[in-house]
């Protein structure tokens, strides 16, 4: 048989391998995965405004966070785990399974009886919800070549954007013109056309299986491992002080379950996390790259509606609107971006010009935190948006190009689980500097304090958290600048712009058709 037959790129593909997606066939894969998205996403922040309600309804106001962590802890510690059972068993039964966990889990809170079967159908519903992100964008890595998978970064950043602000909204409005359980019902209709959808189309999908076995040590080592960190963040300072035996045990059992889990990557045969894409200088600095813009946003998406309410002395409503220049931007930014990886070949300096407008729109802020008329403080934001937007799809695309296709499920997912990571570390780092800055004890809702306290003393608190989310960006910059600026591997670009509108998108070769791409143009740099 002729070499070219083996070759993705000829007119005959080889016999039961799936052939390149069209465009409009990548395009339908996309909504379906962007439904998927939008599920495990909105779930995170349709609940915040519902609880209230829920405690009353169940008469426990004291376990309500548990609704939120509980969802969180699960969806975190499965990211990476998703990430392989798709390298293993493929991407469409993985995707379905995750769905179908998330629906099931739905069901379940819709249903619960007590405020204890809530907390565990949430915890069901992020086993599911956990995988959604990361294996919508490991779909799309299959699907289309690194050179041209920038473009779809968009449509992430705008399911994250609409869920962030449109969750609590539908949240309130579903809660106190219906009822609580809406919140979860509505999961279903959407849940079923996301199977419906990515049913069919997943089947085009390229996947090349392989045999591997799965390290379910490894892996219920590192999920152990990262719910007693997510423990103890999410306790700290809140149930237990920062300096307490008990976040010292949380701490300590992290830390022990960690270096096990490291023991278990050096002596697996088949390790859950490939020591070849930890050791990865592109993978590991992008990665870090997008967990410190990730935290960021997920931070300020928190710190910022209270910094509105208390210092700007503006409504929840408005305060929810002021949020939209601050999404808005990191969806356009994150979209032009993307296009333009297919264009520009230095591609680091948009993440870091955008980074260093960030940094500087954040000092501004710190500077002047309660001097800046809102339309100032507004136009801030938006400059924060436009940095975080540029770094997201410049780390993905970076991250997924430098691995081979059977470790980009893994790669995505531990990516994913690292961004997670980050985001509760910082969470719990802006909670405990305006806790201090307030002169609060460990216990005490924030809430209650910010709002007690006058406004200079606001002001004060907030200063340092916009400086640790500056100091934040400022390390994600670096990871940029330390990142290797490697080709990305697609089609040649006088072919892809010369091409019909139907042409097909070019995946990244597989590991066995590595040697015959090489001697084609434009097959970039592994």
């Amino acid at each position: 048989m002729d070499a070219s037959t083996h070759d993705r790129g000829s007119s005959a593909p080889r016999l039961g391998e799936p052939v390149p997606l069209r465009h409009e066939e990548i395009r339908a894969v996309i909504i379906g995965l962007m439904l998927g998205m939008f599920l495990g996403a909105l779930d995170q922040t349709i609940v915040a405004t519902a609880l209230p309600t829920i405690g009353r309804h169940f008469g426990d106001l004291g376990d309500l966070s548990w609704i939120v962590t509980a969802y969180l802890l699960t969806g975190t510690a499965v990211t990476p785990l998703y990430g392989k059972l798709a390298d293993v068993h493929g991407r469409r039964v993985t995707m379905l399974a995750a769905i179908g966990i998330f629906v099931i889990g739905s069901l379940a809170c819709a249903l619960a009886g007590s405020m204890s079967a809530l907390i565990f159908a949430r915890a069901l519903q992020g086993l599911g919800g956990g995988g959604l992100m990361a294996l919508a964008q490991t779909i799309i890595a299959d699907v289309v070549s690194p050179r041209e998978r920038g473009r779809y970064q968009g449509y992430i950043a705008a399911v994250f954007a609409l869920s962030s602000v449109g969750g609590p909204v539908l949240g309130g409005f579903l809660t106190e013109h219906v009822d609580w359980s809406l919140i979860f019902w509505i999961n279903l209709p959407l849940g079923l056309a996301a199977l419906g959808m990515t049913a069919s189309v997943l089947r085009r999908v390229p996947f090349h299986p392989r045999q591997r076995s799965l390290d379910l040590l490894g892996a219920a080592l590192m999920m152990a491992a990262a719910v007693a960190l997510m423990l103890m963040l999410t306790w700290g300072g809140r149930r237990f002080a920062w300096i307490s035996a008990d976040c010292g045990a949380l701490l300590a059992v992290s830390a022990v379950l960690w270096g096990l889990f490291a023991w278990r990557l050096a002596r697996a045969a088949d390790p859950f996390l490939p020591l070849a894409v930890l050791g990865n200088p592109v993978v590991r600095t992008a990665a870090l790259a997008g967990a410190c813009a990730m935290a960021t946003l997920v931070g300020m998406t928190i710190y910022v509606p209270l910094y509105f309410e208390t210092v700007l002395r503006l409504s929840a409503s408005q305060s929810g609107l002021a949020l939209i220049p601050l999404m808005s931007a990191t969806v356009v930014f994150s979209t032009i971006t993307g296009r333009a990886l297919v264009h520009v070949r230095r591609y680091k300096r948009m993440p870091l010009a955008g980074l260093a407008v960030a940094i500087l729109a954040l000092a501004a802020l710190a500077i002047w935190p309660d001097a800046l008329p809102i339309g100032g403080v507004l136009t801030l934001l938006a400059f924060i948006g436009s940095g975080l937007g540029s770094v997201f799809p410049v780390s993905t695309v970076c991250m997924q190009n430098a691995v081979a296709r059977h470790q980009m499920g893994i790669a995505t997912g531990a990516a994913n689980f690292f961004r997670a990571l980050a985001s509760a570390l910082l969470v719990a780092a802006l909670g405990a500097i305006v806790l201090g800055g307030l002169g609060g004890e460990s216990g005490t809702p924030i809430e209650m304090l910010a709002r007690a306290a006058s406004g200079p003393v606001l002001a004060h608190a907030f200063r340092f958290v916009f400086l640790a989310c500056a100091l934040v960006l400022a390390f994600g910059a670096a990871f940029v600048i330390a990142m290797e600026e490697r080709a990305l591997k697609g089609p040649a670009r006088h072919s892809a712009e010369a091409g019909a509108p139907s042409a097909p998108a070019t995946p990244i070769p597989s590991a066995q058709e590595a040697p015959a791409a090489r001697g084609r143009p434009g097959a970039g740099t592994p």
